[in-house]
C-alpha cells in the first residue's frame, strides 16, 4: 500500500523564501487534542500574513515546535480522519479558520479542530468555501461583538450609521452585507467606480472615493457616524477619527486606534479597539447557514494552483484584490 505524501508549501522566515516541497508526511491528527485530518481542496490568503512570525513570534511557534510556516489560515475540505467525539465524520466537507500558531492550509492534508469548523455551505463551490471563514468570521466579529450589534434588525439599537473603510477588500465585502442585514445605513469607502457599483449592490447606502474625497472632508458635510470600521489602517485610521462621532466606537483589523488620535481631537471620547479573529465554530455556523440560504455574496479574486503560489502572492501583495486570492491545494 503507497504511503500518502503532502505537498507543502513552507515559508521560511529567515531566507525570506519559498519551498514547494513534494512529498512531506501527512500530519498524524492527535484525537486528544480534537485533531481532524482534512483533504484540503482550496485554501485562502491573507495579506501580510508572511509578517506574522516575525511581528508575533510567541502566537505563532506557541503550537509549531518544528518552526515550519504553512500559509493559509482559510480551509476548505473534506474530513478523513475524527476523534470519537467529534460532531464531524469522516466524508463531511468542512470549512474553517485554523489558528495561526500552527502550521496553516497551503498543502494537501492539514489539521484542524472542531472549535475551528463549520459544514460547508453545499451551494459553493471549493473556492467561494475558501473565502469565507477568516474574512466573514472577522466581519462578524468586528461587527457583533467590538460594535455590539445585537443581532438582525434589533428596532432597540441606538446605532443607525457605520463607516467601512476597504469596503471592496475581503473583510469589507462581509461587512458592508452583515450591516445591511443589521439594518444599518452602511457608508463604504472605496477607490473607484467598478468598486463603487460593487458596494451598492452589496447595500451600501452612500460611497466616499478615496480618491476624490477624503474622509476629514467627507465628515465635515455628511458624517458622523456611530461606528467606523477600519480595515485599512495608516492615515485612513487616522482620519477616521473624524468621522466618529462622540461617545462612539471606532474598530481596526489592523492597527490600534488610539496611536492614530489626530493631536486636534485627544479630547475626542471613544471607544475603540484593535483585535484580531479568533476561532468560533458558531458563528462560522451561522454564517454558513446564511451563505447557504443565498443572502451572503461571496468574493473570489483569483484562483491558483499550488505550484503556482508565487503568482498567488504577487496579486496578494499588491494590493486592491475584489475579494479573496484563493490557492487549490487538491491536484
Amino acid at each position: 500500500m503507497n504511503t500518502p505524501t503532502n505537498k507543502t508549501l513552507i515559508f521560511d522566515t529567515k531566507s525570506q523564501a519559498f519551498q514547494l516541497h513534494s512529498s512531506l508526511p501527512v500530519p498524524i491528527p492527535n484525537p486528544a487534542k480534537g485533531d481532524h485530518l482534512i483533504r484540503v481542496m482550496t485554501t485562502a490568503l491573507c495579506k501580510g500574513e508572511l509578517d506574522w512570525p516575525t511581528l508575533f513570534p510567541d502566537v505563532i511557534f506557541s503550537e509549531n515546535p518544528e518552526g515550519l510556516i504553512v500559509p493559509g489560515y482559510d480551509v476548505a475540505g473534506t474530513v478523513i480522519s475524527a476523534p470519537p467525539a467529534s460532531r464531524f465524520r469522516p466524508g463531511d466537507e468542512i470549512i474553517g479558520r485554523t489558528r495561526p500558531s500552527r502550521q496553516g492550509n497551503c498543502r494537501e492534508y492539514s489539521i484542524a479542530r472542531s472549535e475551528e469548523m463549520a459544514l460547508k455551505p453545499p451551494n459553493l463551490s471549493w473556492a467561494e468555501a475558501a473565502a469565507v471563514p477568516v474574512s466573514a468570521l472577522t466581519a462578524w466579529q468586528a461587527l457583533f461583538e467590538h460594535a455590539e450589534v445585537q443581532g438582525f434588525h434589533d428596532p432597540k439599537s441606538p446605532l443607525t450609521k457605520v463607516l467601512v473603510t476597504a469596503a471592496a477588500g475581503s473583510v469589507g465585502i462581509w461587512l458592508v452585507q452583515l450591516a445591511k442585514m443589521a439594518g444599518l445605513d452602511v457608508v463604504a469607502q472605496v477607490g473607484n467606480l467598478e468598486n463603487d457599483k460593487l458596494v451598492r449592490e452589496l447595500g451600501a447606502a452612500d460611497v466616499v472615493n478615496y480618491k476624490t474625497t477624503s474622509l476629514k472632508d467627507w465628515a465635515d458635510t455628511s458624517g458622523p457616524v456611530d461606528v467606523v470600521f477600519d480595515l485599512q489602517g495608516g492615515e485612513t485610521l487616522e482620519d477616521a477619527w473624524y468621522c466618529v462621532k462622540d461617545n462612539g466606537t471606532l474598530i481596526s483589523i489592523v492597527d490600534a486606534p488610539g496611536k492614530w488620535q489626530p493631536e486636534q481631537l485627544k479630547g475626542k471620547t471613544v471607544k475603540n479597539e484593535f483585535f484580531i479573529v479568533a476561532d468560533n465554530s458558531h458563528q462560522l455556523s451561522e454564517i454558513s447557514n446564511l451563505a447557504s440560504e443565498g443572502r451572503l455574496l461571496m468574493m473570489v479574486d483569483s484562483v491558483w494552483n499550488l505550484d503556482d503560489y508565487e503568482g498567488a502572492f504577487a496579486k496578494l501583495d499588491a494590493g486592491h484584490a475584489r475579494g479573496k486570492v484563493v490557492i487549490k491545494a487538491a491536484g
